[in-house]
């Protein structure tokens, strides 16, 4: 039994490729560990907000000192950090928009990337606390990305996996749908993308 923290990103509804791939690895996880507890966070509804001024001060302030206005303002950061670390697998829909990820999905790792919560510095450099999960990407997009000219302009694998790496999660696997506006490709890209899911 595991539990699955799945995060959704795409301001789409169920037409989203993001989507239909994350819930395909969502399944195939839950098939392969029967009894797991999912968790879904949809940054869309409602919509995740973006850090403000507020929290930032709070997020530096030692949680002793912090006002009530600023415990008040570190609760949704507090959650979905919670969400995390008590998660053993983490699903990630992430499409490429405009070369990069939603700005809900930016406003998501904004929360969870606090240092002395979820990362910290030392002697050695920073360390990331959030360790011994499993993280799948479930990437979507219009263009091929993976190889070829057009892969220097994805900057949503790289970002997040460097991103997430800082953190500590650094078991990655990246499943593609992608060519999805491209004549002669698009027409299997989903299937594709689906049958290429291997759950660890």
């Amino acid at each position: 039994m595991k539990q699955i923290l799945h995060i959704s990103s795409s301001p789409r509804s169920e037409a989203s490729v993001s989507k239909q791939l994350g819930n395909a690895v969502v399944e195939k996880i839950t098939a392969k560990y029967p009894g797991s507890i999912l968790k879904k966070r949809d940054l869309t509804n409602p919509l995740f907000p973006h850090l403000e001024e507020a929290q930032i001060h709070a997020f530096f302030t030692p949680a002793e000192h912090r006002t009530p206005e600023q415990l008040k303002s570190v609760v949704l950061s507090d959650t979905v950090i919670t969400e995390l670390k008590e998660a053993d697998i983490i699903v990630i829909e992430a499409p490429l928009y405009n070369f990069g990820i939603t700005s809900t999905l930016k406003s998501w790792l904004d929360h969870i990337a606090r240092a002395g919560a979820t990362f910290r510095y030392s002697e050695n450099g920073p360390e990331g606390l959030i360790k011994n999960k499993k993280v799948y990407l479930a990437f979507s997009s219009g263009g091929v990305y993976s190889e070829g000219e057009r892969q220097a302009y994805d900057f949503v694998i790289p970002y997040l996996t460097q991103t997430l790496g800082f953190i500590g999660m650094t078991d990655i696997s990246v499943v593609r749908a992608e060519g999805l506006a491209v004549p002669g490709i698009q027409e299997t890209a989903l299937q594709k993308g689906i049958e290429s899911i291997s759950v660890e």
